[in-house]
């Protein structure tokens, strides 16, 4: 007996093998004409129906030419749809020569595909996830268009290479600390002029402390004694050729950053524009004692984003032109993709997961969701903790309530919706102040005190006027 019931399950993992799992007869087919693809680095496994060739089941390399005929293939099967998991960045070839062949190319989260009983291959996951396909059980995730894609490239490009920067001027600092160079004690940030100014004389064998504190500059709030004192050390041979190297691949990096800001500047010009760039007004944050921070492109970005969009996203507290185009170059310069509101948070994932069993809610905390917009917007709210407007007083309000890693998330969910209305029906965004939620606050409580008094058969009277204000 034993060795029939063996036989028979290495009989159903043969079939399982060949044919693919089975699914309930009882589904409706919503797309007959799909195609399933299991992606790798070297090899791609393609699963169409069995009607449609002889060997429904090919592989491919990953080579261009590769990928055209696998498109050829897909055609000559009538394949209409074709669905994949976004495995990397091995989907994005794959993606463009289906597209550019005008196959209907669907991209799935594999959190929705990979908890399947049965033997994980390569020939079963392509069956797999044509079969789920075919019955409409896949839904396909944002792809931006093909120009966006390009423009974001480059901007997380950009991103690495501030990140990158800052990680050198980390190296500089750490190298004038061996050498007991305090310059980071009389200096905020000695990757500014005065920091830099001093650095390279060093490099130019300049040692005497009073040379070195005369290149500082007159704003700097640190005496000319501090100076000499922090910039009396010994120089060692082997950190001033650390300092060297390290210098030289900071200027790299910020050439190569002027390049990109180039480079993202022609992209910007090629799209049309909604509004006039000249009815832009003034910053309204910039005042006189404003600094322009160090990250911020060699070009107008803000000018850029109005003449684009025809939205002043500087008005939005919290938000500066980096963080707009940070979520602008995910998403596209439009929300067509996205319904709602609604639908906008939950892609970014800054709304509640309700899980409800039986009928309870289990769990409420949000999806654990990769995204650079997201993240975007999460500093962006953590900037409002001392913002005197009425989205830092709802921040501080919420942190007082749930903690500041909530306030964060709930920062970022109302600034999402803020950005979603603006560009959906181009409203400008008009701060309504710390006063304003204070007074909702007050109205708000005042009604709650109403339905109570009256509830339990009490009088609310005013302390001040003695008037009763009880509805």
């Amino acid at each position: 007996m034993a060795k029939v019931q063996c036989s028979t399950r290495r009989k159903s993992k043969q079939y399982r093998k060949r044919h693919g799992r089975k699914m309930p007869k009882n589904l409706e087919v919503v797309n007959p004409d799909a195609a399933g693809i299991d992606l790798g680095g070297a090899v791609h496994y393609v699963s169409v129906p069995d009607d449609r060739c002889a060997e429904p089941i090919r592989h491919f390399g990953c080579y261009t030419p590769d990928l055209q005929k696998m498109a050829q293939w897909l055609l000559e099967c009538d394949i209409k749809t074709v669905v994949m998991e976004s495995t990397g960045v091995y989907w994005t070839p794959v993606f463009r020569v289906l597209e550019q062949q005008g196959l209907e190319v669907l991209l799935v989260n594999p959190k929705h595909v990979k908890y399947v009983p049965g033997r994980k291959t390569d020939v079963a996951d392509c069956q797999w996830l044509r079969q789920l396909h075919t019955f409409g059980l896949l839904k396909g995730a944002f792809v931006p268009p093909h120009d966006i894609a390009e423009m974001r490239a480059l901007w997380r490009h950009r991103k690495n290479l501030v990140e990158n920067k800052s990680k050198t001027i980390l190296q500089m600092q750490k190298a004038l600390t061996q050498m007991n160079i305090q310059l980071h004690v009389v200096l905020s940030d000695i990757s500014g002029v005065s920091g830099m100014k001093i650095i390279r004389a060093i490099l130019r064998g300049e040692r005497d402390p009073n040379v070195l504190a005369d290149l500082a500059d007159k704003q700097v709030k640190a005496t000319c004694e501090e100076f000499v004192a922090a910039l009396s050390g010994h120089y060692s041979s082997s950190q001033l050729f650390i300092l060297e190297q390290v210098m030289a691949q900071y200027d790299s990096l910020q050439r190569q950053i002027q390049e990109c800001d180039e480079r993202v500047e022609n992209y910007l010009s090629q799209f049309d524009s909604k509004a006039d760039a000249k009815s832009l007004g003034a910053h309204p944050k910039k005042s006189k004692r404003y600094k322009s921070r160090k990250n911020e492109p060699h070009f107008d970005l803000r000018t850029e984003l109005f003449r684009i969009t025809g939205v002043d996203f500087s008005r939005i507290d919290g938000v500066d032109c980096n963080t707009a185009f940070s979520v602008l170059s995910e998403i596209g310069f439009n929300v067509d993709a996205f319904p709602t509101e609604d639908h906008f948070v939950s892609w970014l994932g800054l709304c509640p997961n309700n899980q409800i069993t039986g009928g309870k809610v289990k769990r409420r905390s949000t999806r654990q969701v990769v995204n650079r917009a997201a993240t975007a917007l999460r500093v962006a709210a953590q900037s409002l903790c001392r913002s005197k407007s009425y989205l830092g007083a709802l921040y501080r309000r919420f942190a007082a309530r749930l903690g500041p890693s909530k306030a964060i998330t709930a920062g970022a969910h109302r600034l999402a919706r803020i950005i979603y209305r603006c560009i959906k029906h181009g409203y400008e965004y008009v701060d309504k102040g710390q006063q304003h939620l204070e007074q909702q606050h007050l109205e708000r409580s005042l009604k709650s005190l109403k339905k109570l008094a009256n509830r339990h058969g009490f009088l609310l009277v005013n302390a001040e006027t003695g008037e009763c204000v009880c509805a």
